[in-house]
């Protein structure tokens, strides 16, 4: 697999498609074979990824997300309102390296016999951005140092809590 590509339908909106090839420093994919048991998965990334998206392809579970900035006792779930939280099943209690990543025994991302896509993110200055901040509830500017070409893509994911709604 060398190109990724994402599809959102809003009711009553038109289908909105992103298109991601892989590219060393900044995004790869990696496809594998759950085993139930833990262990690490090789990648092409070149540095260590920041952001991780875990998909069973094999059954309806949720989208697993690593970040580091919630570190390797916690995931969060990409397509819920899910708080982060705790649970090292997901990355082995494990920060990837610049060659390898971890899973532990959680279904969602090392089901036996399932199969799974990997979608792993870094920074790349001028290319992309992996980060947090924390929100105020007022008007904020979050610079992701793109200039003033701006960005083509933005996923914002809530950590702290369930309260909200998705945009």
């Amino acid at each position: 697999v060398d190109n990724w590509w994402f599809s959102y339908l809003a009711i009553g909106s038109a289908i909105t498609y992103w298109n991601f090839a892989r590219a060393p420093g900044f995004f790869d994919i990696v496809c594998y074979a759950g085993t139930g048991s833990a262990t690490t998965q090789a990648h092409n990334l070149g540095v260590v990824p920041q952001l991780m998206l875990v998909k069973n392809r094999s059954s309806g579970y949720f989208w697993g997300v690593y970040s580091s900035t919630i570190g390797n006792n916690n995931y969060l779930v990409l397509n819920t309102n899910a708080a982060s939280t705790s649970n090292v099943a997901f990355w082995n209690n494990t920060t990837p390296t610049s060659s390898a990543f971890s899973i532990g025994t959680s279904t969602s991302v090392n089901n036996s016999g399932n199969n799974y896509v990997a979608y792993l993110f870094a920074t790349l200055a001028g290319v992309s951005y992996v980060g947090s901040y924390t929100g105020t509830g007022l008007t904020q500017t979050i610079n992701c140092g793109f200039g003033s070409g701006g960005a083509r893509f933005l996923l914002i994911k809530r950590t702290d809590s369930k309260i909200g709604r998705a945009h």
